[in-house]
């Protein structure tokens, strides 16, 4: 059976959490559509009450696309990263799960490498990394790279988590093994997905990484900031107590 076929006997659920997204959403989207036409997917937005607009486009996107193929999922308001993964979950028909960022930092065309290396490696969770060779960061200076380098550091230091990248949020996963790991989380923000790769090691779960270039927003301002660097180090100080 060749790849395509294979991939034709799973379905994808493509989770985009968005907040404040109106110029990135329809473009996403668009190159979703171009570039993952011959996959089972569809495609859940996950919006914390955006004042810009972006459920306005969402739901134009639908017109163009189909409802059963762009499902809006809206809340009232931002509820943290980790939630909103919970909340796109519980829409997902697929048996597989993507989760990727809405702001064109995730190259969707690397969405076909996931899906081919957890066919080659049967792998439960396939995550990109920007660590190894063939990965890299454009468009940050050099105080978020140091910072997000320190970050990954840290925890391969404390946690021994078994891949290279832990801070990233592009990820494939096998719907069962997402549910499993996401109950046992608590933890909320950019430290729900280290959390969640550190979790499903420990659990002996299989994760195989392929390399990612991570390109900063064009349009749109990064919710990264200070306080999300303080919860990174209260999140690996629980980790490393509990784990």
């Amino acid at each position: 059976m060749d790849a395509q076929n294979k991939n034709q006997a799973n379905k994808y659920s493509i989770i985009v959490p968005t907040y404040n997204e109106r110029l990135n959403i329809g473009l996403i989207v668009y190159l979703i559509f171009k570039h993952l036409k011959d996959v089972d997917f569809e495609v859940i937005v996950v919006d914390d009450g955006s004042p810009d607009g972006t459920q306005d486009m969402v739901i134009q996107l639908q017109k163009v696309y189909g409802e059963d193929r762009i499902l809006l999922r809206p809340r009232p308001k931002k509820l943290g990263l980790g939630t909103a993964y919970i909340h796109g979950m519980k829409h997902a028909s697929g048996n597989f799960v993507v989760i990727m960022d809405a702001d064109l930092s995730h190259h969707v065309t690397i969405n076909l490498t996931f899906f081919s290396k957890q066919m080659e490696t049967r792998a439960d969770i396939v995550t990109g990394t920007r660590y190894v060779k063939g990965g890299g960061v454009h468009g940050w200076n050099l105080i978020r790279k140091l910072t997000s380098r320190g970050a990954n550091v840290l925890a391969q230091t404390f946690l021994w988590p078994g891949v290279s990248d832990l801070t990233g949020s592009f990820r494939l996963y096998r719907k069962s093994v997402l549910e499993d790991i996401i109950n046992c989380c608590v933890s909320k923000g950019y430290v729900f997905q280290m959390e969640m790769i550190v979790r499903a090691s420990r659990k002996g779960y299989h994760i195989g990484e392929v390399p990612i270039t991570f390109v900063d927003r064009v349009f749109g301002s990064s919710k990264l900031g200070g306080s999300e660097i303080v919860e990174y180090l209260k999140g690996l100080a629980y980790l490393l107590v509990t784990m």
